[in-house]
């Protein structure tokens, strides 16, 4: 598949959209059940996910966890569920937890991110958006190289639901 496309529609926000070669229950599968996500979350070189707790029922929370395993390094994220409607979108806000690792700072109010998923023809279409609390939290996100970890995870995904 052709990597995500990434934009910035609002100086708030930033929208990634990727596409699959999987119909969408199994996409959907893979962003809601904890041990597929530890299969493509962590397709950083080097890195692990050593936490990847979470319920997806509206009200829902969540904590995501991952370490450079050189350093021992960690961060990661939380968050509650706002709204899960089966294989069509989920909304979640996100909290960015710096751990004990030199990675920044994304600012300490929740970002809301709304994923959306549409298949057509057996493909698909994955949007991901992701509303800060400033423009500052934003560009904080996207100079930490976020859209390229993305991608490097969406690849991984593609293997997986490939398997």
């Amino acid at each position: 598949m052709k990597p995500a496309e990434v934009s910035t529609p609002s100086d708030r926000e930033v929208l990634i959209e990727r596409s699959f070669d999987a119909p969408v229950d199994l996409v959907w599968q893979a962003y809601t059940d904890p041990a597929l996500m530890r299969r493509w979350l962590t397709a950083m070189p080097g890195w692990s996910m050593p936490v990847c707790e979470m319920t997806t029922d509206v009200g829902g929370k969540y904590r995501w966890r991952w370490r450079d395993n050189e350093s021992g390094q960690e961060f990661g994220f939380t968050g509650e569920m706002l709204e899960v409607a089966l294989h069509s979108k989920i909304v979640h806000t996100q909290i960015y937890d710096p751990g004990d690792g030199e990675f920044g700072s994304m600012g300490g109010e929740p970002s809301i991110i709304t994923v959306t998923f549409n298949e057509t023809n057996g493909i698909t279409n994955v949007t991901t958006s992701i509303k800060y609390a400033s423009k500052a939290d934003r560009d904080a996100a996207i100079s930490t190289g976020m859209t390229e970890g993305m991608e490097m995870s969406y690849t991984a995904l593609d293997g997986v639901l490939a398997g």
